[in-house]
């Protein structure tokens, strides 16, 4: 046996690796696939320490269920790039400013106006999630009916964007006027990868009208606390290993201008003296806290602030 003659922090390392492939539920194509997974284990072991001794807030890292990819495998099955290029952007009718300056804390989950995290599962396809997400919001504060609408339908009909390989909240956004709209999740149910599209205009039973984007974390918590939650998009680094707690990595681990991920703003608040954004993500409950990721706000972290988008009902 190995074990006797490794350093315990290799014993510790090798159970922890066990550990995750009981719980995750991966299984490997052999010994040597096993073993390149371990290695790889170690070194996100290795990341996620660095990023907690230098964690400014009060996060915790380790071992979540993307711990045996590389950062590589990672963003390009569960990331979006696409996000970064500026030049793909469609120009959006600014958001008018909230009326009202912004509470203190405020929170939509609390407000009936999100619905349950869902899961991506190994496709790029977080644009369209962040978008349904705020569609929801917007029609329940509409129209007072909280539905889940379908992702599959962006993944397959919208040909503005790149399905798994990525896409644009505002193209989703447009994609959906021109469709005329959105079906349930339950009408046209995800399936984590590009179909032909299958829209049918009579199952409709959610339409948006247009959409906004806003800058500026003061303006974005305001407009949010009068207006529904946010479609936003951020870096992503620091999340493959976040655990639960407020994440404020040092800006090396999460560049503002490298923003490959977008997800759901649904509140702000304070921990323990911690401003932080509420965050629904699309990696399914059994990331971070309950499928939520608590972000520091108030320095612009990781470009939080650069791409926060709505649609409108009317």
């Amino acid at each position: 046996h190995l074990s006797a003659l490794l350093p315990q922090e290799s014993v510790d390392l090798l159970s922890a690796f066990k550990e995750f492939v009981t719980k995750y539920n991966r299984s490997y194509s052999g010994q040597e696939e096993a073993d390149r997974r371990f290695r790889i284990f170690r070194k996100n072991a290795q990341t996620a320490r660095t990023l907690q001794s230098l964690d400014q807030g009060s996060a915790e890292y380790g071992v979540t269920k993307f711990s045996d990819l590389t950062e590589e495998e990672f963003r390009s099955l569960y990331l979006n790039p696409l996000l970064s290029q500026r030049n793909l952007q469609r120009p959006m009718k600014a958001a008018s400013p909230a009326r009202a300056p912004a509470p203190p804390t405020w929170d939509w989950r609390e407000h009936g106006a999100v619905g349950p995290v869902k899961d991506q599962g190994m496709c790029g396809s977080c644009w369209a999630f962040s978008v349904i997400g705020n569609i929801e919001g917007q029609w329940f504060l509409k129209k007072g009916s909280l539905l889940s609408l379908s992702e599959q339908e962006l993944v397959d009909c919208d040909r503005l964007d790149q399905a798994c390989g990525g896409g644009l909240p505002s193209n989703a956004y447009e994609a959906i006027e021109k469709l005329g709209g959105l079906e349930t999740e339950t009408d046209y149910r995800y399936t984590g990868h590009k179909q032909s599209c299958g829209f049918s205009s009579g199952k409709v039973v959610a339409y948006i009208n247009s959409s906004v984007e806003s800058h500026g974390e003061g303006e974005i918590a305001a407009w949010l606390a009068e207006n529904g939650p946010v479609s936003v998009a951020l870096n992503a680094f620091a999340m493959q290993f976040y655990r639960r707690g407020v994440s404020r990595p040092l800006k090396i681990f999460c560049n503002p201008w490298m923003i490959d991920h977008a997800v759901l703003l649904v509140g702000y608040g304070e921990r323990n003296g911690i401003p932080f954004w509420a965050i629904k993500n699309s990696w399914g409950e059994d990331y971070g806290e309950q499928g939520y990721y608590y972000l520091y706000r108030g320095s612009r972290l990781c470009g939080i602030n650069k791409m926060c988008s709505s649609a409108m009902v009317n």
